[in-house]
């Protein structure tokens, strides 16, 4: 009888009965912060202070930087030293910075151009946050022909690789079972690869973000969150397959492509990027592989020639996109949730064409453990490996 009154309750009450605890919790918060309890406790002591530089902006005027408060209560700086001299220095906004906030400090130094500079910041609490320039270059700034540069850029490391391995698709199209197996293998075994590369580059990015964005929870929490969405859409109309497998596969590795585009952006914007030929010839290398992934279920469907251009787009054009972004509004914990976001996405692919594997073979238990499944999966982790480290500076 009590479980039938209570199915029977109407919506208005049992909103009632919601909104109450709802309001006792308020109550007790309010409370609490105008007794502040822990005002006896108190010593003396200056405030938690926390100053974190995000950007830096190097031009005629002298230096910038982005700087974001994260101490218990409102900060000030007070002074800024630049080589160990002070100088005037302007704040835009003027005033105390709120936690969370973020203001621009300038500062009309004379910087030399290929030189290191340290910069500390100094508060009314006499805590100091120093800043260390490496190399100072001037900063991009949003020219058309700087976006050009960098959009030709981003095509060769991105959008060129991904033809080029999707042009592998006539001559993967007759291969037999192994060959199926041995190339859906060789796309879980790069984007393995890519799923750590990815998850540590950005947990090192969250590192130097403001300790107020918790990086390290943000990336986990991001890549989780990306995962079983992406897993939700692609079961909502059951298993993917063929091309539908194919732009996901090519989803997740524009969205990584995505985040390294904003890291390469933010490496130029802080002049510690010296991307010559040989390197530029790496990562196109190094890229290769995702197109012939990208290919690897389609081989029994029939995709037109504006699939092959959609996917391409797909898979390498959020490359030029990242770099414009990341050259000219680069945050580290937005370049560290970009690549949290692809992680999750790459995961979700892998757990998909490892499933679309499994389902291709009628002994399902013993096809992840074929030999042409080991060495697929081991050739595409060394491959992505050892092309790697062309790229790595």
């Amino acid at each position: 009888m009590t479980d039938h009154i209570q199915r029977s309750r109407p919506p208005m009450t049992r909103l009632l009965l919601a909104l109450v605890p709802l309001a006792v919790m308020l109550g007790a918060f309010v409370w609490i912060a105008s007794l502040d309890p822990l005002r006896g406790f108190n010593n003396g002591a200056p405030p938690v202070e926390a100053l974190t530089v995000e950007r830096t902006i190097l031009d005629g005027s002298g230096i910038s930087l982005r700087a974001r408060a994260g101490g218990s209560e409102p900060m000030v700086v007070a002074q800024v030293a630049v080589d160990d001299a002070y100088w005037t220095f302007t704040q835009e906004p003027a005033g105390p910075i709120a936690r969370g906030d973020a203001v621009w400090l300038r500062i009309p130094y004379p910087w030399v151009i290929g030189e290191a500079h340290h910069v500390n910041l100094l508060t009314n609490t006499g805590a100091t946050f120093g800043h260390e320039i490496v190399v100072a270059v001037p900063t991009p700034k949003a020219s058309a022909s700087q976006l050009r540069l960098q959009a030709v850029i981003g095509a060769i490391v991105g959008l060129l690789p991904v033809a080029l391995g999707l042009m592998f698709y006539p001559a993967m199209k007759g291969v037999g079972r192994s060959g199926m197996n041995f190339l859906l293998a060789l796309t879980v075994g790069l984007l393995a690869f890519l799923l750590i590369d990815t998850i540590s580059e950005a947990l090192e990015l969250s590192n130097r973000a403001a300790a107020i964005f918790q990086g390290s929870a943000m990336v986990w929490l991001a890549a989780l969150a990306s995962f079983l969405l992406l897993m939700a859409i692609g079961r909502w109309r059951g298993n993917p397959e063929g091309i539908a497998l194919a732009f996901y596969i090519a989803l997740g590795i524009g969205l990584h492509n995505f985040g390294e585009g904003l890291a390469i952006g933010g490496a130029f914007a802080a002049g510690s990027a010296g991307l010559g030929t040989f390197l530029v010839l790496g990562f196109a290398l190094h890229n290769v592989t995702e197109g012939i992934g990208i290919a690897a279920p389609m081989l029994r469907a029939r995709p037109t020639l504006w699939t092959f251009a959609a996917l391409t787009l797909l898979a390498g054009g959020p490359a030029i996109l990242g770099m414009w972004a990341g050259s000219l509004a680069y945050a580290p914990q937005w370049s560290a949730l970009a690549l949290a976001v692809g992680a999750g996405a790459i995961l979700q692919v892998m757990v998909e064409v490892s499933a679309y594997l499994v389902r291709q073979n009628a002994d399902r238990q013993a096809a992840l453990m074929a030999p042409a499944v080991l060495v697929g999966f081991l050739g595409g982790i060394a491959f992505m490996y050892a092309t790697a480290a062309l790229i790595k500076i």
